[in-house]
């Protein structure tokens, strides 16, 4: 049996993994944020926001005066703010500006929200740590009724092109192939699809290969983004002409899922499947690896605490953020152990690469705070609240999938827009589906849905919110859209709420079709 196999087996858990299944949640982020403060302190963000006398805070009878300290010296920044007075040194090959040292990588975020990517430092440090907390999701898979068989074949990860773009002083592409080459020598003779096909930059040729391959492989786990392993599952099918993607590879009994939630999806996959299989679900982004489900049928995922992120949670309220999502100056942030359960914060970051008091832009509800357990609810720019109906993205997906439940059809991709109706608003839905669907019929059950889940929503639909618009697409629209903008592939995600100049592109785009 492989390595890995021996070590599922035995049921091994790495050192951090046990520091924290018997570490109080505050003790790890103290030291985690003292950690990464005493490294950074001589860079020059170090110096300007007086790391030491943070750091003097940690000696203080006062269990919190760290805490007060980082607040009051470190301002919040988002991507802009981080980017303009800081990452660009990063890329004239500047050293030791926000993390010691200079920076070799840089991953180019999927930017479905934004209209250009994003530059994100990928230091040594991060690679490490997300290598580690890689090891040991995997290792968590010793929890799951699996057969022997599982932890002898192979891994599938369906991410962006391995590829790296060379600019001089540093590197640049997807955080998938940035991780991809530097695979620890042990996991590459379970990765697949292997380092050639991954490396080509075409999307289509990509899944082609993977799909004429497929049956050359043992895949017992397939890692990626559910639109698109969906996608490859089909071709897979259609490709060798079977019923379902057990009857390419029989031993499949896990998928790992990340980046959206996969509830939309999950009717579309069970129709490909010949058996049920785990769904584990993966919180990385290109920021760092933030949580992952760590044992089976239970849908929060746990923050991983001592790995090179420092946590603050703030309120996701009109306290804290205004009509755009933005986060408000003076916003109020809290710690792990000051969270409440079942209430929704959006996520600032401190890391190992170099971010500080970072909004990552996701909003997350508490599920355990005990054991730092979460779930994704949406993410700050992508919210509905044109006159209070305060509609999250977990709103929406959940509605979605009881219609699609409801008219037993697979609704794998939507997107919602906020327009102007007279003189108050309406909600414009565009669903995607292959199946045949009366728009009526479901703009009802969705608008009934909504109301039942939300009850801002149900009030203001009797107020201000006047209509509800509800147009049905071809999947093919929405991919063929993603394409058009050159996001294509991986690591890419249609966005659930469109906005500005987006949703005049994507209306643009429909119109000419």
């Amino acid at each position: 049996m492989p390595i890995l196999g021996t070590l599922l087996k035995k049921g091994i858990r790495i050192r951090e993994s046990l520091e924290q299944d018997y570490t109080n949640p505050l003790d790890l982020q103290k030291n985690e944020l003292k950690d990464l403060l005493m490294t950074a302190e001589a860079t020059e963000f170090g110096r300007h926001y007086k790391f030491k006398e943070i750091l003097n805070g940690f000696k203080s009878w006062d269990q919190k005066r760290f805490f007060e300290n980082f607040r009051k010296n470190v301002p919040i920044h988002n991507y802009n703010k981080m980017y303009s007075e800081w990452w660009y040194m990063l890329k004239q090959g500047r050293k030791d500006v926000s993390w010691p040292g200079r920076v070799k990588y840089f991953a180019l975020s999927s930017g479905t929200s934004e209209a250009a990517s994003k530059y994100l430092p990928i230091t040594r440090d991060m690679k490490k740590a997300i290598q580690k907390t890689s090891v040991r999701q995997i290792l968590t898979l010793s929890k799951y009724d699996l057969p022997p068989e599982v932890f002898q074949g192979g891994i599938l990860m369906l991410g962006g092109s391995t590829h790296l773009n060379n600019r001089g002083s540093y590197f640049e592409g997807d955080l998938s192939g940035i991780q991809a080459a530097q695979l620890p020598f042990w996991f590459q003779h379970f990765y697949k699809p292997g380092k050639k096909i991954a490396k080509t930059r075409d999307w289509d040729s990509k899944l082609n290969e993977i799909a004429a391959n497929a049956k050359n492989w043992n895949i017992n786990i397939i890692v990626g983004i559910p639109a698109w392993i969906q996608i490859l599952m089909e071709k897979i099918i259609a490709y060798h002409k079977v019923d379902n993607i057990h009857q390419v590879w029989p031993n499949l009994s896990v998928y790992v899922h990340g980046g959206v939630s996969f509830d939309p999806y999950r009717k579309g996959f069970s129709k490909l499947l010949g058996r049920e299989i785990f769904y584990i679900e993966t919180y990385l982004a290109s920021e760092g690896f933030v949580a992952f489900q760590y044992k089976p049928n239970h849908r929060a995922m746990r923050l991983v605490l001592n790995n090179g992120i420092f946590y603050e949670f703030v309120p996701f309220d009109e306290k804290n953020f205004d009509e755009n999502g933005d986060v408000k100056e003076g916003a109020e942030t809290f710690m792990i152990d000051e969270v409440e359960e079942g209430k929704e914060y959006a996520l600032l970051i401190s890391t190992c690469a170099g971010a500080w008091r970072y909004m990552i832009g996701d909003v997350v509800k508490i599920v355990s705070r005990e054991e730092a357990e979460i779930v994704i609810t949406g993410r700050t720019k992508h919210f509905l609240s044109l006159c209070g109906e305060h509609l999250s993205v977990d709103n929406m997906n959940k509605a979605i999938e009881m219609v699609a439940d409801d008219m037993n059809i697979d609704v794998p991709e939507f997107t919602v827009a906020g327009i102007p109706h007279g003189t108050l608003f309406a909600h414009h839905w565009f669903v995607g589906t292959e199946e045949g669907v009366d728009s009526t019929v479901f703009r009802d059950k969705l608008d009934a849905y909504l109301k039942e889940l939300n009850d801002d929503y149900a009030v203001e639909r009797s107020a201000a919110l006047k209509d509800v618009v509800v147009d049905i697409l071809p999947l093919k629209t929405f991919y063929d859209w993603m394409e058009s903008r050159g996001k294509v592939g991986g690591q890419n995600k249609f966005p659930r709420v469109i906005k500005g100049p987006l949703l005049e592109d994507w209306q643009s785009f429909i119109n000419k079709g």
